[in-house]
């Protein structure tokens, strides 16, 4: 029997998109909802496997519907999909019990494998926060300066601002292999996966300390 789902999300075109995508897959689709409201009463009505919920949605966001999920026991797994790399959302994601939680760019890439880990009751989030989720170093501003060097700090200020490691390697007047090396260097050093955005998203989270 093929996993059930009901997908809400507020752009049509990303609601239609991963519906036909994952209809093409031989999921069974049991309702679509462009707000939070709609969603919940979707998933009240036909009891899905999966809601795979955009966080941000009129009426109830999708983290409020995982919180009602969660205060009323239902069965059903809840996925979000996010542009939102908010440390926060991640707390609140991990508290309401929340199975999956994807990046919007990745989705179309990832979802199948989301939904694969969470039909097996294995909670899945994206390799792009999966390395603060799962290890939650909280790193003071005087660690920071004694494990990065002047110009790793550097370097990661530059990230927190979104920078390309051309636009780096111009303002450090440096090359862009060296500061590939770098980056190389700082993942190591603090820990994180090596996937392409891991380390600009601790730059983005952590600016506090820089």
């Amino acid at each position: 029997m093929s996993t059930s789902i009901v997908i809400a999300d507020d752009h049509p075109l990303m609601l239609r998109g991963l519906s036909d995508f994952l209809s093409s897959k031989g999921y069974s689709i049991l309702g679509k909802a462009e707000d939070g409201q709609s969603a919940y009463n979707l998933i009240i009505k036909h009891k899905p496997d999966i809601a795979i919920l955009d966080i941000r949605m009129p009426y109830l966001t999708g983290l409020e519907v995982a919180e009602q999920c969660q205060k009323h026991k239902l069965d059903t797994r809840v996925i979000l999909i996010t542009f939102d790399n908010e440390e926060a959302l991640f707390d609140k994601a991990k508290e309401f019990n929340v199975y999956g939680y994807i990046l919007k760019e990745f989705a179309i890439e990832e979802i199948e494998i989301c939904i694969d880990h969470v039909t097996k009751k294995e909670k899945y989030f994206s390799e792009e926060i999966a390395s603060y989720l799962n290890s939650k170093i909280k790193y003071s501003n005087a660690h920071i300066k004694e494990l990065l060097t002047k110009t790793e700090l550097k370097i990661v200020k530059q990230l927190s601002k979104n920078k390309s490691n051309q636009e780096i390697a111009n303002t450090l007047q440096s090359s862009i292999r060296t500061i590939e090396k770098h980056r190389s260097n700082i993942v190591k050093k603090l820990k994180l996966q090596k996937s392409h955005n891991a380390l600009m998203l601790w730059a983005n989270l952590n600016k506090d300390l820089f």
